[in-house]
């Protein structure tokens, strides 16, 4: 037996343990799961795995290993998440559109697991998780390049019982798809959906092709593989070429190449922990109102990310405000910021606690 073959005989037998004992870790996540189903506990809590990374990277002889180590045992949760999703009824997942989608491939890469349904619209998404239909729904969020997704946020506002409980950020790299055999002198119309077309603008008004909002870029794909016409192409994924038997004709065609979408993960959980937490609220219509609260956001320590306005529904240019809030609210400052922000605001919500996750690479 030469050295490979001792190694890979060595290897094998390490999997037949680790096999036996990952059998054992599952049983007993299996048991976690239902003191958390008896006790109202959420699933995904980022501060107790962030604790038992870094207390298993710290068990590790060979600091060398620790990156590798920890990327293991991060993987390893996610599973031990999905199979408690699985064992307490909670593996469904809603998303807006077809599969192919951006969001379908950001919810496959959030949830490997689960069972994706999809909805023809947004707020379908939203009651489809108010129901209990679905554990949790993703959606579009904010774009790097095209900005936040209104329609998106005023659904958060607007679904009272509704919590962030986690975003992702994704990087988004629109292709000219096309029917097989087509060149692009063949092209005049583009569909896809209208952030996927204002991220390509450059390239369209470059080539002289006209472009045609369709619902979600992989309807789009969809449409033109139905079609047949080599006249017409679609914006989407790589993905969605091979779900439909299109071609990439052209990569990388939009304006920005670094091109990110975030998306978030909704839920009825109570927001538990994280890194970030973002809050909903409105003041009165009154000179320095809203300095104030920024002001005092600044003076509790926390640095705020993000700040957007939207009308208010039903009430005639009137606003309310999203803040997206680096720390933790469950922090004792936390508690002290929404205390006083409690007292100047006219109405104010936590709207979601979270880690961000951001693709590894």
């Amino acid at each position: 037996m030469n050295e490979l073959e001792q190694a890979r005989q060595q290897i094998d037998e390490i999997d037949a343990q680790m096999a036996a004992l990952f059998e054992q870790r599952m049983q007993a996540v299996t048991m976690v799961a239902h003191h958390k189903a008896q006790t109202g506990m959420a699933v995904f809590d980022a501060s107790r795995e962030d604790a038992v990374v870094a207390k298993n990277v710290a068990r590790l002889q060979n600091p060398k290993m620790a990156a590798y180590y920890e990327d293991f045992i991060r993987h390893t949760m996610a599973v031990s998440r999905s199979y408690q999703e699985y064992r307490l009824g909670l593996d469904k997942v809603a998303y807006q559109g077809v599969e192919g989608a951006f969001t379908h491939i950001a919810l496959r890469h959030l949830f490997p697991h689960s069972k994706a349904l999809n909805f023809a619209g947004w707020n379908e998404v939203f009651d489809a998780v108010v129901s209990g239909e679905c554990a949790y729904g993703v959606l579009p969020f904010e774009n790097s390049n095209a900005g936040d997704v209104s329609s998106v946020l005023d659904l958060c506002y607007q679904y009272e019982g509704i919590h962030v409980v986690q975003m992702y950020d994704q990087p988004i790299s629109q292709n000219l798809l096309v029917v097989p055999g087509t060149a692009l002198r063949d092209v005049r119309t583009v569909l896809s959906h209208p952030q996927a077309i204002s991220q390509s603008s450059q390239f369209l008004r470059a080539n002289g092709l006209t472009a045609k909002a369709s619902a979600n870029t992989a309807i789009a794909a969809r449409q033109v593989a139905e079609m047949g016409d080599k006249s017409v192409a679609a914006i989407a994924s790589a993905e969605t070429a091979a779900l439909y038997g299109l071609e990439v004709l052209v990569r990388n065609i939009n304006t920005d190449g670094d091109n990110t979408t975030r998306f978030i993960v909704i839920s009825k959980e109570t927001p538990a922990s994280g890194n970030r937490f973002s809050l909903l609220f409105t003041v009165s219509n009154k000179p320095g109102a809203l300095s104030e609260i920024i002001q005092i956001i600044g003076r509790a320590g926390f640095n705020m990310e993000s700040i957007k306005s939207r009308p208010h529904p039903g009430e005639k240019f009137q606003y309310y405000f999203y803040v997206e809030i680096e720390g933790s609210p469950m922090s004792e400052k936390g508690k002290l910021l929404l205390d006083e922000m409690q007292k100047l605001c006219r109405t104010v919500r936590l709207l979601g606690v979270y880690s961000r996750e951001e693709p590894n690479g």
